[in-house]
Formats: C-alpha cells, structure tokens, sequence
C-alpha cells in the first residue's frame, strides 16, 4: 500500500523483504561519502537497519524513510521521508537515490512530495535538512524546495560539520 504517489513514483513503507536493495543502496559510493557509512556489510545487517530505523520510526512517530518505486517499471530506485532525530529539534528530511537514477529530476519530485506529504498528512509546521558542505546537489536541491540555510551545526561525538537548511 501506498504512503503517497507521485505522476512516476510510488512510495511506501520499507518491510524486512527490501534487505537486498538498502544492502545495495548504502553501500553506493554516493551514500557512503554524503551520508555515511552505516556498517551494512550484509543482508543481516540490511535488515536490521530496516527494523531498527524506518520500522521503528513508523511506529513511534507514524513516519520515517520509504521505498521510492518506479511506476513505469516496479524498480526500488531509492528512498526518501521525514525523520526524527534525537540530535535534533524539529523533524527532518531524507532522501537518497541509486546511482542510475541520479539526474532525471527523480530526487526533486520525491522530495517535494515528501514536503507536502509531512506538512499535509502529518501536520508538521517546520521541516529541517542536513547536508555536508561539500554535497553540492544536495545543498542545491534543499535550495530548490525552498528550505534555507540556517547555519552549521555539529553533533556529539562526532567530527564532521554540517549544513542545516530550514522550511521557512
């Protein structure tokens, strides 16, 4: 069942069956230099990443990072969603695509749905973005949906400075 759609794009909750794909997708060369190396080494750990993050989140808070599937094609081509962090104030937004799928306006069109999905269907007033500085597509993608930059922030223990952008 369906989260949200786009006019491409279907988007629904991860299940323990999608192991193979965030194996696959955490382990691209994009996502490990952008958002970091989460020790996924195996389906194992794939799969305790889906029950411990986006399975979890649903249940706590309703809400957390999906599988984004082709219409055209039935391929999971990457996820997106709105998390809540410990380390943070207000809720934000994820996304992250497969490689081949990168440059089609894929990330834009789930993005953007994915704000209107938090602020539509779960009332959430102000929705922040983390970005490293150097993730230039990010950076101008958040500025496309109109999140601005904030200022830099850092979280406990660990060394890398980020970028935070805000809905305004």
């Amino acid at each position: 069942m369906n989260v949200f759609e786009t006019s491409r794009c279907n988007v629904r909750h991860l299940k323990i069956e999608d192991a193979s794909f965030i194996f696959e997708l955490t382990n691209t060369p994009e996502w490990l230099q952008f958002i970091g190396d989460r020790g996924i080494r195996n389906i194992t750990d794939a799969e305790n990443y889906i029950i411990n993050g986006p399975m979890s989140s649903y249940e706590k808070y309703g809400h957390g990072l999906y599988k984004i599937i082709l219409k055209s094609t039935a391929e999971a081509i990457g996820i997106c969603g709105i998390i809540k962090r410990d380390t943070l104030e207000d809720k934000d937004i994820g996304f992250a695509l497969l490689p081949e799928y990168t440059g089609n306006g894929y990330a834009y069109e789930m993005a953007a749905a994915t704000l209107q999905h938090a602020k539509k269907e779960l009332g959430v007033k102000r929705i922040v973005a983390i970005t490293l500085p150097a993730n230039i597509r990010s950076i101008n993608l958040l500025t496309k949906l109109g999140l601005v930059y904030e200022k830099m922030i850092s979280f406990p223990d660990k060394e890398e400075v980020l970028m935070l952008f805000a809905s305004q």
